[in-house]
């Protein structure tokens, strides 16, 4: 089997892809990535390879940005975003992904729920595709707007929009809207935290508030959004109650901060498994694979959405009582209140053994690449 997945140029998008890759890899499938240039050193370690098409996201941002006529490209405007992912993206990258993907001749095309590259690819070559969401079901009123936008381009060159014979989940039941319903061809995958190459995935047990005077609480926003001058008030705000660990993205420093923060644990770029031992409550931007490594380890966690599709986690975990989600223009000292609420009240804590309890329920990667197999079979 040739296995191509494809992702917007994110970490992200590209990192729920992982475990099912993964797996396609281990049965001795080949499998490849088309996505940009810049995610060579991580597929390399995963021994993965690499079809470098396209732009980086900063150039899909400003594209996108151009398209709309908007000031501010991570937005949560359904306008923006589907020129951005359909719009940008396509015209930059449909082209080069066209040529790697013929050369590479995949029998299905496993797609991110907001890369329309990938389905672009497989309405050309004529194979199928799944689509592999990151999170809850992304709300109709951004959906419909994106494939909009990406049936012009589709229709520009004589194609049509495919529909995916598959839609692979790793979002608990608990999360999922009122009302929800299976989409078609619906395969559970059970969702886990981000890992480094060569481990495997920790289940370890929440930690217990009782072991420690103070409650220690991972404050991460993520690969993009995790800028010092929005997470020092944080930190300041959160230090006289609890131990604090810090992620610095893929740019900052411990310098960034400024001084007075020796009591604070900073750490670069780690694998989010790596993370979550020994943490009581995560505090976080509400990136889909953060919010469900998250809950897989059966922690609560407070949101701080800052843009995309994070207000839609930040509602879901409020909405699920597996934590609090605090909306802009609340400051520091409301992130502070909202930790406070979470650690004191126990149902949130047994809300995200719940979760847990349902992610532990699904399929794991390897099932799933055997399900697929079989269907395509």
């Amino acid at each position: 089997m040739r296995i191509l997945f494809s992702g917007t140029p994110a970490h992200g998008h590209l990192m729920p892809l992982l475990p099912l890759a993964r797996a396609f890899r281990d049965r001795g499938d080949d499998v490849a990535v088309l996505t940009s240039a810049a995610f060579g050193p991580m597929l390399d370690a995963e021994r993965l390879t690499l079809l470098a098409v396209g732009p980086e996201m900063p150039e899909l941002l400003a594209e996108g940005a151009r398209r709309a006529d908007a000031p501010d490209p991570t937005a949560p405007d359904p306008a923006v975003a589907a020129e951005v992912f359909a719009g940008a993206r396509i015209a930059l990258t449909a082209d080069e992904a066209i040529a790697a993907a013929r050369e590479f001749r995949p029998d299905v095309i496993v797609a991110e729920a907001t890369d329309y590259v990938g389905p672009f690819v497989a309405s050309v070559l004529e194979v199928p595709y799944a689509k592999h969401a990151f999170g809850p079901l992304i709300p109709a009123e951004f959906t419909d707007v994106f494939d909009a936008v990406a049936e012009r381009a589709y229709k520009e060159r004589g194609l049509a929009v495919p529909t995916p014979a598959w839609y692979v989940d790793p979002c608990p039941e608990i999360l999922q809207g009122p009302g929800w319903q299976p989409p078609q061809g619906h395969l559970r995958l059970r969702a886990e935290a981000y890992r480094g190459p060569g481990t495997t995935d920790g289940t370890a047990p929440a930690s217990s508030l009782a072991v420690r005077a103070r409650p220690k609480v991972l404050l991460s926003f993520g690969t993009h959004f995790g800028q010092p001058a929005l997470l020092r008030p944080i930190v300041e705000a959160l230090a006289p109650t609890a131990d604090l660990v810090v992620t610095l993205g893929l740019t900052a420093t411990a310098a960034d901060y400024g001084d007075g923060l020796d009591h604070v644990e900073f750490v670069g770029f780690t694998p989010l498994a790596e993370l979550l031992d020994g943490i009581d409550l995560v505090v976080t931007h509400g990136g889909a694979g953060t919010t469900l490594g998250t809950l897989a380890r059966a922690l609560p966690m407070v949101v701080v959405p800052q843009g995309a599709d994070q207000f839609l986690q930040a509602g879901a975990v409020a909405g699920a009582r597996l934590g609090v989600a605090v909306m802009p223009p609340a400051g520091p000292q409301a992130v502070a209140e909202a930790v406070t609420q979470v650690l004191g009240d126990i149902a949130f804590r047994n809300n995200a053994r719940r979760a847990a309890g349902q992610i532990a329920a699904m399929p794991s990667a390897r099932e799933v690449a055997d399900q697929l197999t079989a269907a395509l079979a």
